[in-house]
């Protein structure tokens, strides 16, 4: 499909891809194949000029909060996650490449031998010179969520919108999967997300977005192609201040 770089809505965006987003239909681990469609269409918008940041979590090899629950140390857990992270953001990476498409791994947690250190400056000017910055390890903090990490990183980079990809195609009342009776919602503010406590960002991270005005659009990586969403097209709910 062609798309015009007049088409795009959004410069620069940040990405947040869940890790589950990674397994496909696996129970753990990765789906190449699942994966290589995504990075190519990232891959596809960056080629009409759309700055993009990458924020990756790692719930496909390791939940923090999961662990933590069966007795290892809260945050023990969560930089375990973070390590998760990494190794999802250097998978990204390298099929990012195999699309013929410049990308930088940082990590807020140094990693000198694998990947550059996160500094705020040297991000931008990465994205300024045209490649993909994938944003690794969270916030490096214990007891944050990847979610938090998106809100923070689109924040300093000075994004136009978070897209959060998800498994299902926008923010419903009650989990579509339990309750076929549950209603999307096209727009919602972000007092409402919260005030609903529909689970879609934790609340810190709709915090984030709402105190620095950045829209949040929730739509599934299985149905929609990314560059609709760019065209501001497709199906999704979009969280803004305005309903």
């Amino acid at each position: 499909m062609e798309i015009s770089p007049d088409e795009v809505k959004y410069s620069r965006v940040l990405f947040k891809i869940s890790g589950e987003a990674l397994m496909g239909l696996q129970p753990f681990g990765h789906d190449m194949e699942v994966i290589s469609r995504l990075c190519k269409d990232i891959a596809d918008i960056h080629k009409l000029g759309v700055q993009v940041c990458i924020v990756v979590g790692g719930g496909n090899i390791f939940r923090g909060s999961s662990a933590s629950l069966n007795g290892c140390e809260r945050a023990s857990s969560d930089y375990i996650g973070m390590l998760a992270t990494i190794i999802n953001a250097l998978i990204l990476q390298n099929f990012l490449e195999e699309n013929s498409v410049d990308s930088r791994v940082m990590s807020a947690i140094p990693m000198a031998a694998i990947c550059e250190p996160y500094i705020r400056r040297k991000a931008i000017r990465n994205l300024e010179k045209g490649r993909i910055v994938i944003f690794a390890a969270g916030t490096g903090n214990p007891f944050f969520t990847t979610d938090t990490a998106a809100a923070l990183r689109a924040v300093e980079m000075n994004c136009d919108v978070i897209l959060k990809g998800t498994q299902v195609n926008g923010v419903y009342s009650s989990d579509p999967k339990k309750n076929e009776d549950a209603v999307m919602y096209d727009k919602l503010s972000y007092t409402d997300l919260l005030a609903r406590d529909l689970k879609v960002m934790d609340a810190s991270a709709v915090s984030l977005a709402r105190e620095n005005l950045i829209p949040i659009v929730v739509f599934s990586l299985k149905e929609e192609k990314i560059v609709n969403i760019i065209k501001g097209r497709g199906i999704y709910t979009i969280v803004s201040n305005s309903r």
